[in-house]
């Protein structure tokens, strides 16, 4: 999955990434969020790029997340507007210039959170890049019977859909799913 997302032209990787954005703005649960997590695509990930800037139109708070802060292996999220400063952590992925003094965030300030993913099912499970950043982040959700934020949305190309997964305890579930073709909500969750 990887390498075919990658293998993408950079004008189909537009295209696929402006229909992503436009499928998501007419969601409700964007319509009604006022603070967002989202990513920097990364390794051939499709593009949030067009959803930011309309958020940053509509006046959403918009964060980023940021690794390995705090000597934890989970995620913090930065405010990210469009004069912030971005530098590529160990990974080599963008991310917000910081100091010892920086405010962060926790996930579960946050009214939606997108997720980048290298695949997902029908049933709503996702195969992210391996590192658990995000379950370990969300762990806290398995703890409580119903939860109203923040809204867990993965994203991906639509190729991008398998017949199955393999899921574990610690796997966090999605609200939805959103792709350059679809955006679907999952009944399962408990929102």
């Amino acid at each position: 999955m990887r390498t075919q997302r990658r293998m993408l032209s950079d004008s189909e990787r537009q295209i696929r990434a402006l229909k992503l954005s436009r499928l998501i703005a007419a969601s409700r649960i964007f319509q009604k969020s006022r603070s967002i997590a989202f990513y920097l695509a990364n390794d051939g990930e499709i593009d949030l790029q067009p959803l930011i800037k309309l958020a940053w139109k509509q006046k959403k708070r918009c964060y980023l997340p940021v690794l390995g802060l705090r000597h934890s292996r989970s995620l913090w999220f930065l405010p990210y507007t469009p004069s912030t400063r971005l530098y590529r952590n160990s990974f080599g992925i963008n991310e917000p210039v910081h100091k010892r003094s920086t405010r962060l965030f926790r996930v579960k300030s946050l009214d939606l959170v997108f997720m980048p993913l290298v695949a997902f099912d029908e049933q709503g499970n996702r195969l992210g890049m391996g590192g658990g950043f995000y379950d370990r982040t969300l762990a806290y959700l398995h703890n409580r019977k119903q939860w109203r934020k923040p809204h867990l949305i993965g994203t991906a190309f639509s190729f991008q859909k398998v017949t199955s997964l393999d899921t574990r305890i610690w796997d966090v579930p999605l609200e939805g799913i959103a792709t350059d073709e679809e955006f679907r909500i999952f009944s399962h969750t408990p929102v």
